[in-house]
């Protein structure tokens, strides 16, 4: 999950050498942060974060099928 954060980001940003994702394992759930650098937000979140929505929605999709639930945090 973590590799599919991280593709999804470097797609969307000018900088992709400056997307780093780290996780917190849980029992049952977590958490990706992503960074990503300060000119990118805009792209990853997006317009009203319909983006970062999306990526959110496609996490959660997978996690159902594994049966866990991820939480994607962007930082800035």
């Amino acid at each position: 999950m973590k590799a599919l954060v991280e593709l999804m980001a470097k797609y969307l940003v000018d900088n992709p050498e400056e997307v780093v994702v780290t996780v917190a394992d849980g029992e049952k759930t977590s958490i990706f942060e992503l960074r990503v650098a300060a000119s990118d937000i805009g792209k990853v979140v997006g317009k009203q974060g319909n983006t970062a929505h999306a990526m959110r929605t496609i996490m959660s999709a997978a996690g159902t099928k594994l049966d866990r639930r991820f939480v994607l945090e962007i930082l800035d």
